[in-house]
């Protein structure tokens, strides 16, 4: 089982379930429907591309150190990587509320409560970065 801590180096609370309230399917159970569990996977894909893309700026970083380049260049890097790793996670949360969030609302109840104090704490996480 992943943790936010394998993702985030921070916390140690367990990865969440899918946004539906389940468990991922143990090994050779029957596989999830074709948009997948989450709000992101039609475009899984693309956000792939995209962290590649990120990674490839962090590698960027580490060769810029260890060629010595001038402080103020690496600044401005760190600063473009943040940047669009920020703007992957502002992606993210609104599938998360189109998909996720619309879902528990259709169901309402506990759910719709569970969902909006969930994304609200994720808001609050992003701003503290």
């Amino acid at each position: 089982m992943t943790t936010e801590a394998d993702v985030s180096g921070g916390t140690t609370e367990p990865a969440a379930p899918s946004c539906h309230g389940a468990a991922p399917a143990p090994a050779g159970a029957a596989t999830a429907p074709a948009h997948g569990p989450h709000g992101y996977s039609a475009q899984k894909d693309q956000h792939l591309k995209r962290l590649r893309r990120i990674e490839g700026q962090i590698r960027g970083l580490q060769r810029m150190v260890e060629e010595d380049v001038y402080c103020i260049d690496i600044l401005t890097q760190v600063s473009a990587s943040t940047k669009a790793l920020q703007s992957f996670a502002l992606q993210l949360l609104e599938q998360h509320l189109r998909h996720c969030v619309a879902d528990a609302a259709l169901k309402g109840g506990a759910e719709i409560d569970a969902k909006v104090a969930e994304a609200t704490a994720a808001i609050a996480r992003l701003l503290r970065t």
